[in-house]
């Protein structure tokens, strides 16, 4: 599998992960009755799908876990803030930063 394939399988399966997790947020503090459900479901379905994405391919998982955690970072914080309007804060954008200075440091080492 090439880099650019990898990458992008890391990507969708990091929007797939993030969003499935926001799904099931949304579910437990936002809805009531039949929508609670159907989104928990969502929420499951979508988290199944990510568990597929990222295991299907036959690679060293852990070799690429750093790059993974970087675009899940980075998905989570878009997603946090676009659908709860939780911006992140001074700390975290601090902190992702050092996330994705070790995900480039990881990246480096695995050309």
């Amino acid at each position: 599998m090439n880099k650019s394939t990898a990458i992008g399988i890391l990507l969708v399966a990091a929007i797939f992960e993030a969003g499935g997790d926001a799904l099931i947020r949304s579910a437990l503090h936002r809805h009531a009755g039949g929508v609670r459900w159907l989104t928990f479901l969502g929420g499951a379905a979508i988290l199944f799908g990510y568990g597929v994405i990222v295991n299907a391919p036959d690679w060293n998982f852990g070799r690429l876990l750093g790059l993974y955690v970087v675009f899940f970072f980075v998905v989570a914080q878009l997603l946090s803030w676009v659908f709860f309007h939780q911006p992140p804060s001074a700390s975290t954008m601090v902190g992702g930063t050092l996330i994705i200075a070790g995900g480039v440091v990881l990246g480096m080492a695995n050309t």
